[in-house]
């Protein structure tokens, strides 16, 4: 299953709130999205132990507040849609 924080940097949607969470549909199907297309889906909190590797690279670790933070940061410099940070937060860890 897909972490649905990092699909698609062009779709358009509050990426916070989708943090640690995928699609609830069977593993194997797919949602298409299509340009112009508005669409409601359901979501669900990524089970196990919520460790997160892959995908667009934005997590790469375990999902917790901190790697949230983290996260938008990073989907915000890298252009992703609907991602807002608090950039202090992050210049204080990089310092």
């Amino acid at each position: 299953h897909f972490h649905f924080f990092e699909v698609n940097r062009c779709l358009d949607f509050d990426r916070e709130k989708t943090f640690g969470k995928r699609l609830d549909i069977a593993s194997g199907t797919a949602v298409r999205f299509e340009p112009g297309e508005e669409k409601s889906v359901e979501l669900i909190d990524i089970g196990g132990n919520r460790r997160i590797f892959g995908f667009n690279a934005l997590v790469d670790r375990q999902a917790d507040n901190e790697s949230k933070k983290i996260a938008l940061h990073r989907a915000k410099e890298r252009g992703f849609h609907g991602a807002k940070s608090d950039d202090n937060y992050v210049k204080t860890i990089k310092e």
